[in-house]
Formats: structure tokens, sequence, C-alpha cells
């Protein structure tokens, strides 16, 4: 499945419970009859000439029927808002880690699939030992130190976040985007399996409004402001095998301002 931008606006307002959006008619001025118009005794010339009053009538009422310049200039002050474009990268194969990555960068460029398997293939030089047979085919399955790796060759880092502590305390204006690790069901073709097997999430802020950006939803869910954040994370780490990565630039690791002075 391909990937491509959504606005923000189609998706407001759903959440994920277990990363998702004027013209101007022409004024009519309808014309008056003068008096007497149907009236007898008068010539086709009088009714063409007509009341000088009914010629003042019809400026008003056309002066009437026209915006007031002031309000015009200030209708077309008003800057028309867009809904912002959220890039949102699909599930292919087991390509979850790779997907959450460009997810949270915005960025169908950050990285690659063979980007993924270099680095994988340096970290596991002695392949046939290694669990995750699949990526030996590039197939994807990459584990949290694929995705550590990948981002230091952009300046980042994850920091592994301690679910013990309240994720009241992330001091969310310094962290770049979030990587959630969540058990998920398998599937084949259209069928859901009864197994699990856990998958990366992307989560981050688009235009002051967080998304889940999860590869296996159609569409990116809005999870909404900060407040909303928090627990939507709250709900996730309190199920089992579920884990949270705050990614973060060398900078925010290095002075640990990815958290709160408590």
């Amino acid at each position: 499945m391909g990937s491509a931008p959504y606005p923000a606006g189609e998706w407001k307002g759903k959440a994920r419970g277990g990363l998702q959006e004027l013209g101007c008619m022409p004024w009519k001025v309808s014309k008056q009859k003068g008096p007497g118009a149907g009236g007898e005794g008068m010539g086709a010339e009088e009714r063409r000439s007509g009341d000088p009053r009914d010629c003042h009538r019809q400026d008003m009422s056309s002066s009437c029927s026209s915006p007031p310049p002031a309000a015009a200039a200030a209708a077309a002050a008003v800057p028309s808002q867009s809904p912002p474009v959220i890039y949102h990268e699909k599930q292919r194969r087991e390509l979850c880690a790779l997907h959450a990555l460009n997810n949270v960068f915005q960025d169908g460029a950050a990285f690659s699939r063979e980007a993924l398997q270099d680095i994988y293939q340096r970290l596991s030089p002695s392949t046939l030992l290694t669990p995750h047979k699949k990526s030996m085919l590039g197939n994807g399955n990459y584990d949290v130190n694929v995705i550590m790796a990948a981002l230091q060759t952009r300046g980042f880092e994850a920091v592994w976040w301690d679910k013990r502590r309240d994720v009241g305390s992330i001091e969310l204006s310094n962290v770049t985007g979030f990587i959630l690790n969540v058990p998920s069901n398998l599937r084949w073709g259209p069928f859901r399996l009864p197994l699990k097997r856990q998958h990366w999430i992307g989560v981050r802020e688009v235009s002051g409004t967080y998304y889940n950006l999860d590869s296996k939803l159609r569409t990116p869910q809005s999870i909404g402001r900060p407040e909303e954040l928090r627990k939507f994370f709250r709900q996730q780490l309190r199920g089992k095998n579920c884990e949270l990565l705050l990614v973060v630039s060398d900078e925010v690791e290095a002075r640990h301002t990815w958290r709160r002075d408590s």
C-alpha cells in the first residue's frame, strides 16, 4: 500500500482506543416600477421617463444592496485557513519500524528500507543466529536497536520512557515525536489471526494537534491537545508489553530537557 498526505480535517475527532481535513454571490439589484406603470392614459414615453423620485428610490435600493466598502475590504483581508497536510505512511510487509520513523519525521525520504537493512546487517553480522530471520531478506521486523541507530544517523536519540513515571513529567515542547511499541494482531490477507506480534507506531504533533500515525490505520487519527495526548499514553502504557520511546535531538538528550524538573 502506498502513502500520501492527508488533510487533518478529514479525520479530526477520531481516537484510537487500542497516530486519524467561499465564494461571494453577486448582489442583484431589482428594478422598481414607477407609479402608474399599469395606469390608463400614460404613454410609453411617459412610462420610460417616470417620476424623478423613482430614480432616487432606485439609486437608494442599489446602494443598500451593495456591501459597504469597509466591510468588503475587511472580508478580503481575512486569510483562508486550509487544514494542515499530514504525511501518513501505510503498512507494507513488516516494515512498521520504517513507517513509524518516516511518519514521526513527516518525510517519506527520511529513512529507506535499504538504510535500515544496512544498519541491521552491521548490528547483526551473524544473521544466521538472529531470531529476526525475516530481516535477513529485508522484509522488516526490525527491533529497537535498529530504530535507535537509525535516529543517530540524523542527530536524534530514542529515549526509553520508564512506565513507572507519569507521562505528565514529559516536556512535550522538547520532544520531536513518539514511537510506541504495542502488541498487534497478525493478519493473513483480509483475515485477522489469533496471534499477536509487537508493532511500532509513530505519534507526533502537526499544527498544534497530536496524531496517531499507526501505519495500519487507513488515515491518521487525531488524538488532540497535550492533555489528550497524555491520556492516550496512560491508556496505552497500562497494557501489557507496551513501551514508549521519545524521539529527541542530541542536544535535548544531552541536557535531559525532555523531562520536566520535579
